[in-house]
């Protein structure tokens, strides 16, 4: 055996919930107003939710509107009141209290970010992975792309039935590669374990939910020649009883799962979240890049799996270091220092491309939104902008 694990956990985690308001935040400041800056940071405990940092924009939100978004975004997840759990299980939005401690984005900053000429200056500094591998049709690593599936399907059956479940729920995935090998070449054999915790009203007995959940592991459409019914190790809600729970019963802090929002520990991570921020801090838009980049290297042919890294320096535009990792799985002809060298003179990796290329400044029902990135992944989902082969063609050119 070679065993490698990932977990996900769904929007009604207390950290997912933090996400989601903080980029439901985002949102409403960058429709409202294209150039917002904003850094809005969010802690949930208990019945309370406080909104920390800072935010530069037309909008003009008041503490009333900023409710709102609290609430509006909690009930979507799912805490909105009507679920069969009281209010001593689990989070009820009428006793939610907002705190609200916001100012200005500091001068110092802004000078280097908005250059005259209208170049975009880096945000801050920082570090920024994106990864992909040729495991899954996502181009994503097998674990977390099977633990994602699992969680959505428990997530929106909770959704459909909460007079059954609740959706404070994490699911984890483990991946028998059978040797080192075959890890290092993207070649898994089984799916090993499965792990579901899903919060279950009180009068459902523990036998009751676990054979619902096992029903939904096998509807779920994992690939066949992957999961085996009766061979895969599966556990459900392990301790017995779990019918208390989401921020009522734990905190939630933004950017507390960067794995779950990346690449399940498969690859290396940045040095910051995503969620809370615009999209001049390179903390996001920078992970867009590097996926992107990833997925064609993938995607074309190039390579088994690569992790694409970008650096930036606070108020200077075009990255400091850009380099290719291909684990020594690019095919004959290439290697990494031409990889590398291509990304570099094609691709001017700035704030403001960056933002073109995805139009970041432009999150919409109909495109994407933010809060919708929070809640799903940032990177993976096949319907995301920065998830689009749209430039294949260049990166096959490459083979010739």
């Amino acid at each position: 055996m070679y065993l490698f694990t990932s977990e996900v956990v769904s929007p009604g985690h207390p950290d997912k919930c933090a996400d989601i308001i903080a980029d439901s935040i985002v949102d409403a400041h960058i429709i409202a107003d294209p150039n917002a800056r904003v850094a809005s940071e969010v802690f949930v405990a208990g019945k309370n939710v406080i909104i920390g940092g800072e935010v530069t924009s037309k909008a003009n939100l008041t503490d009333k509107d900023y409710v709102k978004i609290v609430k509006d975004a909690l009930a979507k997840i799912g805490y909105d009141g009507k679920s069969t759990f009281d209010r001593t299980q689990t989070l009820h939005p009428d006793d939610v209290k907002v705190q609200v401690l916001l100012n200005q984005q500091s001068p110092d900053i802004n000078q280097g970010v908005d250059q005259e000429g209208g170049e975009t200056g880096a945000g801050d500094q920082g570090i920024m992975f994106g990864f992909a591998s040729n495991e899954t049709a996502d181009f994503m690593p097998s674990a977390i792309t099977y633990a994602r599936v699992l969680c959505e399907k428990v997530y929106h059956f909770a959704l459909k039935h909460n007079h059954k479940l609740g959706v404070d729920i994490k699911t984890q995935v483990t991946m028998d590669y059978g040797t080192k090998e075959n890890f290092e070449n993207c070649e898994p054999q089984k799916i090993h374990t499965i792990v579901i915790s899903a919060p279950s009203v009180e009068n459902m007995d523990i036998t009751e939910v676990r054979a619902l959940l096992k029903g939904m592991i096998d509807d779920a459409g994992l690939p066949t020649n992957l999961y085996d019914p009766n061979n895969t190790i599966i556990h459900l809600n392990p301790t017995g009883r779990y019918v208390n729970h989401g921020p009522l019963h734990d905190s939630g802090l933004t950017g507390r799962k960067l794995i779950v929002d990346s690449f399940g520990g498969y690859a290396p991570i940045g040095g910051g979240a995503q969620s809370s921020k615009d999209y001049t801090k390179v903390d996001r838009s920078g992970l867009y890049a590097a996926r992107w980049i990833a997925k064609h290297i993938v995607a074309a042919g190039l390579a088994k799996k690569a992790t694409v890294q970008i650096s930036y320096a606070i108020g200077v535009a075009k990255p400091t270091s850009v380099s290719v990792d291909s684990y020594g799985t690019v095919i004959e002809g290439l290697n990494d220092d031409i990889l590398s060298t291509f990304v570099i003179e094609n691709f001017a990796l700035t704030p403001n491309w960056i933002t073109r290329k995805f139009s970041l400044d432009k999150p919409s029902a109909e495109t994407f939104l933010y809060a919708d990135v929070a809640s799903r992944g940032q990177v993976g989902q096949s319907d995301y902008p920065w998830e689009k082969l749209d430039s294949l063609e260049m990166f096959k050119a490459l083979k010739k």
